[in-house]
């Protein structure tokens, strides 16, 4: 099982092996990402309260669709990959300590299988505007320290948010 830890690894490897026209670079960035990052994790905070996990998957498809037509790396794109990794990271959390057999009964993701279709969107993300791999480690800190600590407490408000370590109960979501 992978655990959310090992979701960024995931991501850096997936990046170091796409083949981008031109070299990486890093995104010429113009807005507070630390106010773009509560934000997005307090409209997180309240969609997952009105729709659940399905109405924040929905929500990430077209989050991604809108943001993924602009020409250059934007502040909503960021926003979007902040909250999917914050709702893919609690989520493998809450699988990784389901039974498989009871996951596969309900047809739920398995930890791999969370950490793969995250893979998969921030490798499109950061093909597409060519950013590079050490972009993906500096969000996921940056996510790490103003993101997730508002979505567990919002999401969870039981829970104590530790860098790395969240591990929400059994059968929230």
């Amino acid at each position: 099982m992978r655990s959310a830890r090992s979701i960024v690894s995931v991501i850096v490897l997936a990046l170091s092996i796409v083949h981008c026209a031109a070299a990486p670079v890093s995104a010429a960035i113009d807005w507070d990402r630390a106010a773009n990052i509560k934000d997005a994790a307090e409209r997180l905070v309240k969609l997952h309260r009105q729709q659940g996990s399905p109405g924040v998957l929905k929500f990430l498809d077209a989050c991604y669709r809108t943001h993924m037509l602009a020409s250059a790396f934007n502040a909503g794109l960021e926003g979007c990959l902040a909250q999917d990794y914050m709702h893919s990271n609690v989520l493998a959390q809450i699988y990784a300590r389901v039974p498989p057999d009871v996951r596969a009964k309900h047809h739920n993701p398995s930890p791999d299988e969370i950490a793969k279709g995250l893979g998969e969107r921030f490798v499109a993300a950061f093909a597409q505007y060519k950013l590079a791999a050490s972009d993906v480690t500096a969000l996921k800190a940056l996510v790490d320290k103003y993101g997730m600590p508002i979505f567990i407490k919002g999401a969870f408000p039981t829970q104590t948010y530790i860098p790395g370590d969240y591990t929400p109960p059994a059968g929230k979501n």
